[in-house]
């Protein structure tokens, strides 16, 4: 039987583990897992990242960031990362609800360091791959 898990379930665990968050732990997991969580999450956890980066950010907004950030970095979630096709999917949850929120501050700068990043990571991929990461 699959259990689902409503957005509320998923806001309460990333508040629960916000104070969890730092940079190095996010680039540890990153580095670790980026190949496992594919490309669409780490392009939103980047993106994620550089927001949290800007000055002009309000704070409200980069406690957000920090709540799904901390939860992408976290070993133990709702759904355990390690469990085959699904376990992403609670991230995922979080980091969408995240980006979504704050999509105002991402620049074409931001997407442009991400997009350099991934390539970094996996080579030359297709931007039609992330182009619709947030639909509004």
């Amino acid at each position: 039987m699959k259990k689902t898990f409503t957005l509320s379930q998923v806001l309460c665990q990333m508040n629960k583990v916000a104070h969890t968050y730092s940079d190095a732990k996010l680039w540890k997991k990153l580095k670790s897992v980026y190949m496992a969580a594919g490309l669409r999450i780490i392009y939103m956890v980047l993106l994620l990242f550089y927001v949290l980066k800007d000055e002009n950010v309000s704070r409200e907004d980069k406690a957000l960031i920090y709540g799904a950030l901390a939860y992408f970095i976290v070993p133990f979630d709702l759904i355990p990362d390690f469990i085959p096709i699904v376990g992403y999917s609670d991230d995922l949850t979080a980091l969408y609800y995240a980006l979504r929120a704050v999509w105002a501050n991402v620049t074409p700068e931001m997407k442009q360091r991400a997009k350099l990043q991934l390539a970094e990571w996996f080579g030359a991929f297709d931007d039609s791959l992330i182009a619709d990461t947030v639909l509004f």
